[in-house]
């Protein structure tokens, strides 16, 4: 069985017992988080694809660990200006333990 999901603005393909890592979510280090957001839901018995949700079905999660990505360099120039900006950004991550997917 496995479920496609809206987390975060991001699609993911999750099966029970999957890691995953996801943009930020609110809440505490082994809290359960409920997303409601099944795009598609795959089973022995069939598909359910929604339009665009599928009704009644849901995905729970425990969050794992917060932790930040790799860096990002952003840097600008503009020649002959003197004009030099350099900037980093670690994006902030949170990784999801997948427990149940129900339809």
């Amino acid at each position: 069985m496995y479920a496609i999901v809206d987390i975060s603005g991001q699609q993911f393909k999750v099966s029970k017992d999957d890691t995953i890592v996801a943009f930020r979510i609110q809440g505490e280090e082994g809290a359960d988080v409920e997303f409601d957001k099944v795009m598609l839901l795959s089973s022995d018995k069939g598909t359910s694809v929604g339009a665009p949700f599928v009704e009644g079905a849901k995905v729970t999660a425990t969050i794992v660990d917060h932790k930040k990505g790799k860096t990002v360099i952003v840097f600008k120039k503009k020649r002959r200006k003197g004009y030099r900006v350099l900037n980093g950004h670690r994006q902030p991550l949170t990784t999801l333990q997948i427990k149940e997917i129900s339809g």
